[in-house]
């Protein structure tokens, strides 16, 4: 039995991972569940020899010093798997995830919108969170392909194995693995800043010197993604404060509440028809109101906000999620009830919005004989009662608003048309008075002309007499 067989067996079944263990058959994990294979155990040595193969010198290494070590591992024309290989029980062991060569869309992985927004945000940090095998990689590797076929910029990735291979598009991609590329997260974030990065991908965020080699780099502009292994916003937000020093806790959350975009948390939910998994996501935005909670330490309040601020920033939580599929006949009722983080919350949501949802999906095992079946029916047509008067209410304000703006309008165009024709009146005497002055002007000056002109003469005649001579007889309109 050759890996290479077990691999391509596996990616034909489309299983998510391959478990590998002395004294038992392959296991492989398919649509959520661990399937045996129909096949002689693998001996200790066979596995061993197996293993070892695909091991580089300092994968040897790395696995005779610490007893396990992450690798990636291509398989050429089927597709790339991240691997952990480990000791148990003084034998050799390995789980082997599948990565397609193809990186999936966000469409193709129905995930909601507002994911799409964040390949096009300026700055900042974005976090994918959730528990292993919850999709995180995939979602993360879809933003990536968002952002290089849309925006002209410097792509660079650290990653613990490299898992999706990404191509340079409209974006430059550079992708480094530690232990191949790099000693380590810390010191590939060190060197990243001379390599002119737009958008910064970090495999995994681990310890405290990589969260804040990260935010730093957030700070200063870059558009920051990584992934955290945090079941909901609110306690990724705890794990980083909680993994700093005790001194910087305040300072560290003025850090996040100023850098922080955005927090996805994941799970994987079995389908209603069985074909597969789909992803619950619960989607925080750093609103103000979320920044302010993050930086008075009060993350108790953010599950309240998420769901408050669905119609304005888009955010959801884990069962409105949930319900969301419920209503789409994604999933059924007792798997959401499995999934969600409290159940009474679900089930009384759904009561509330969707009361048919719970006796369509626990297959009808409604009682004709349950009272409080009617009380549940009477109670949820008082709400609809309450809720269709308080809109004939608002319609009826609403009406009473526009007929008085209308009215309103009306008086003001009114009073426009008749400032209106005032002004042209105004305008009509302005320019008559204008025209009476120019001819008083005019009428003026010549009067004043013929008084210059009978100065003239008498002037002429005194200066006649001061000589002696015989005044001339006046003429014209003063011969008398």
């Amino acid at each position: 039995m050759e890996l290479s067989d077990l691999l391509k067996f596996m990616t034909k079944k489309g299983a998510s991972d391959l478990h590998l263990k002395p004294m038992r058959p392959p296991i492989l994990r398919l649509k959520g569940k661990m399937v045996p294979l129909k096949a002689e155990p693998l001996m200790p040595k066979q596995l061993e020899e197996m293993l070892l193969a695909i091991l580089t010198p300092m994968q040897h290494e790395k696995l005779q010093n610490n007893y396990s070590v992450d690798i990636g591992y291509g398989l050429q024309g089927v597709a790339r798997f991240r691997a952990n290989v480990f000791t148990q029980r003084g034998s050799c062991a390995a789980v082997f995830r599948r990565i397609p060569y193809d990186i999936p869309t966000l469409d193709s992985l129905e995930l909601p919108e507002v994911l799409k927004t964040f390949a096009y945000l300026p700055g900042g940090m974005v976090l994918i969170t959730g528990p292993t095998g919850s999709g995180k990689s995939t979602t993360l590797a879809g933003i990536m392909r968002e952002i290089t076929e849309k925006r002209p910029v410097h792509v660079v990735t650290i990653e613990d194995p490299i898992e999706y291979l990404l191509s340079d598009g409209v974006a430059a991609v550079s992708q480094r693995e530690v232990g191949t590329d790099t000693p380590s997260f810390k010191e590939a974030l060190k060197n990243m800043m001379r390599q002119d990065p737009d958008v910064i991908m970090v495999g995994e965020m681990r310890d405290w010197e990589t969260m804040q080699t990260a935010i730093t780099a957030a700070e200063t502009g870059h558009l920051v993604f990584s992934t955290l292994h945090t079941n909901n916003a609110a306690q990724s937000i705890d794990r980083m404060i909680d993994s700093c020093p005790m001194e910087q806790q305040k300072q560290v959350r003025a850090q996040l509440a100023l850098v922080l975009r955005a927090i996805v948390s994941m799970k994987l939910i079995e389908k209603s028809d069985g074909e597969g998994l789909t992803a619950v996501i619960e989607i925080m935005i750093n609103s103000p109101k979320i920044a302010k909670h993050i930086e008075l330490g009060e993350t108790k309040d953010i599950p309240d906000e998420i769901e408050s601020s669905v119609g304005y920033y888009r955010m959801q939580s884990i069962n409105q999620s949930l319900i969301a599929l419920l209503v789409n006949g994604k999933i059924n009722y007792d798997k959401a009830l499995e999934t969600s983080t409290d159940p009474e919350d679900l089930s009384l949501k759904l009561r509330k919005l969707f009361p048919e949802i719970e006796e369509q999906f626990r297959g009808g095992k409604m009682s004709f004989n349950d009272f409080s079946v009617i009380t549940g029916l009477q109670d949820t047509k008082k709400l609809y009662e309450e809720q269709e008067e308080k809109w004939k209410l608002r319609v009826g304000e609403m009406t009473e608003d526009y007929e008085r703006l209308k009215q309103e309008r009306e008086e003001m165009r009114m009073l426009i048309e008749a400032k209106t024709a005032g002004a042209a009146e105004l305008e009509s005497e302005a320019s008559r008075l204008r025209n009476e002055v120019e001819r008083n002007k005019a009428e003026a000056a010549q009067k004043m002309a013929a008084l210059n002109d009978r100065i003239k003469q008498l002037n002429a005649q005194l200066a006649e007499l001061s000589s002696g001579k015989k005044p001339q007889p006046a003429e014209g309109f003063f011969k008398r």
